[in-house]
């Protein structure tokens, strides 16, 4: 039993350093026009001076923003925005409402 325990902390050990040295390169690797809030420099000393806590900061405060497109996203030209659109369906729901379609 205490193996395994012991094998807990291992464990947890080696994510908390695998999230800390992401942070880290994130951070080294953005550029410095991209960074917000403070200067580059400063995140790098906070995420190396406060491991865990600093790289939490970094992610929520620190690293760029994704560009977002506006919500919804219109099809493509040429594409059916919906079942009602697209001609081949309405085409074929007209010859199953007549009757043309024998399968069931």
């Amino acid at each position: 039993m205490a193996y395994s325990s012991g094998m807990a902390g291992v464990l947890i050990g080696l994510a908390l350093l695998a999230f800390w040295l992401f942070s880290l390169f994130d951070v080294v690797t953005t550029p410095e026009d991209e960074v917000r809030n403070v200067p580059k420099t400063l995140w790098i000393m906070v995420v190396v001076l406060i491991p865990l806590v600093g790289g939490l900061i970094w992610m929520a405060r620190g690293r760029p923003r994704a560009e977002r497109q506006a919500w919804p996203v219109s099809p493509g030209p040429g594409m059916p925005k919906g079942p009602d659109d697209d001609p081949d369906f309405l085409r074929d729901l007209d010859r199953r409402m007549r009757g043309g379609d024998e399968q069931h």
